[in-house]
């Protein structure tokens, strides 16, 4: 099966990457000895050369990143082939697979109809699915949708049991078909923990809270997000799956082990049921978009400026279990680093972050809301995609330090 990448792995590396790098200077001005490449906006340091060195020393195709101040891209740049085996070189307005990063857009899309009354926090899988219900184990049924978004709602990681996970890739109906699939099949399932007790990573969680909201509004997940959460925030260039046409050169495409590219179709990204969990892709400038509205949403950061959420729904997304240190919030990674401490004596270093990648792409972003700054990295290969993006960003971590 494949898995979408591990925040806490990533954060772990990370720490040890960069330690106690302070961000106490601006961003360097851009440089003029070169043309900025396509879609990095005006006024922005292009930091391509920074990545380039890394394509060799991990073994990875390409690399782009962006470097956010508020909601300003102020570096950012792009770094080698879209395809290992092609000469096309890879641009800042090509798309990537986003992997689990997908899944703060998920939960932010439940937080935008919480919002609006359509659904609650509470919304159980018995009071959502009442005609599934009798099929539910007695445990199952008290799962809630916020413990779903925070990977406590008893959804096991793995999904092959009884032949579920062949089962998605072979369905044929819609994805709000596999995905009621999926929740038949698993809230059946004795759970290890009852909800709310256990953390497990769990795609399977995030899917069914997708169906959640497909159950409450009539519309497809894929429909949800789009025109509510993406359309509002400028995002244009989204879809789902792995991007481009197959046999053209047209996108950056996944990579295998090895520096095999992957051609878009099946076998290019996990069932399109689970797409709640992370099949979205989109060019990294847009997805700095959505970045952007989460770091200006955090209460911590001194230039918040909510948008598309209420104050206190921002708070509650960006919450670890219960106050728990460290633990996971919904959607994202919690905890604190050194370098992220704000100038206010009662800053902490507070981050949010996570890593996606469904073994042939990998993406991160790391916020850190005390500074209104944050660094997102993608790269068109698994192997080789992590240890090359945590580097990625400890170097813009630095460069963004550094004096002009």
């Amino acid at each position: 099966m494949r898995t979408s990448g591990s925040f806490v792995r990533a954060a772990w590396i990370l720490g040890l990457a960069i330690g106690g790098v302070a961000l106490a200077q601006p961003a360097a001005e851009p440089r003029t000895s070169a043309p900025a490449p396509v879609g990095l906006p005006a006024g922005a340091r292009d930091v391509s050369d920074l990545l380039a060195p890394l394509l060799e020393k991990h073994k990875v195709p390409a690399l782009a990143a962006v470097v956010l101040e508020g909601d300003r891209i102020v570096m950012g740049g792009v770094a080698g082939l879209r395809l290992a085996t092609k000469p096309e070189p890879a641009t800042l307005n090509d798309l990537w697979h986003l992997g689990s990063d997908t899944k703060a857009m998920t939960a932010t899309l439940c937080a935008l109809l919480v919002d609006r009354g359509v659904m609650s926090w509470g919304d159980t899988l018995a009071s959502r699915f009442p005609d599934e219900a009798p099929a539910m184990h007695e445990k199952m049924r008290a799962a809630t949708l916020e413990q779903l978004l925070h990977n406590r709602g008893s959804v096991p990681a793995d999904l092959r049991r009884d032949g579920l996970w062949a089962k998605l890739w072979g369905h044929t109906g819609t994805t709000t078909e596999g995905r009621l699939l999926l929740l038949r099949t698993v809230a059946a399932w004795e759970p290890g923990a009852a909800p709310g007790e256990k953390f497990e990573y769990s795609n399977g969680g995030f899917a069914i809270a997708g169906l959640m909201a497909e159950r409450a509004t009539g519309r497809s997940w894929e429909d949800l997000i789009q025109k509510e959460v993406f359309a509002p925030l400028g995002i244009t260039s989204a879809g789902f799956g792995a991007p481009g046409v197959k046999d053209q050169p047209d996108q950056p495409r996944g990579h295998r082990p090895g520096g095999k590219p992957v051609e878009p179709g099946p076998g290019s990204d996990n069932p399109a049921s689970i797409g709640p969990a992370g099949t979205v892709h989109m060019s990294i400038t847009d997805w700095a978009r959505f970045c952007a509205a989460h770091l200006r949403g955090d209460g911590r950061n001194p230039n918040r400026k909510p948008v598309l959420l209420k104050p206190e729904t921002w708070d509650r997304l960006h919450a670890p279990w219960k106050g728990e240190a460290n633990a996971y919030a919904m959607g994202w990674g919690t905890g604190t680093r050194p370098w992220a401490k704000g100038a206010r004596e009662s800053d902490t270093g507070a981050i949010l972050t996570h890593a996606g990648s469904n073994t042939m792409w990998m993406a991160v972003v790391w916020l850190a809301p005390e500074r209104d700054f944050g660094v997102l990295v993608c790269c068109n290969q698994g192997e080789g995609g992590a240890k090359a993006t945590d580097e990625a960003v400890a170097t813009l971590i630095r460069a963004y330090d550094k004096k002009p």
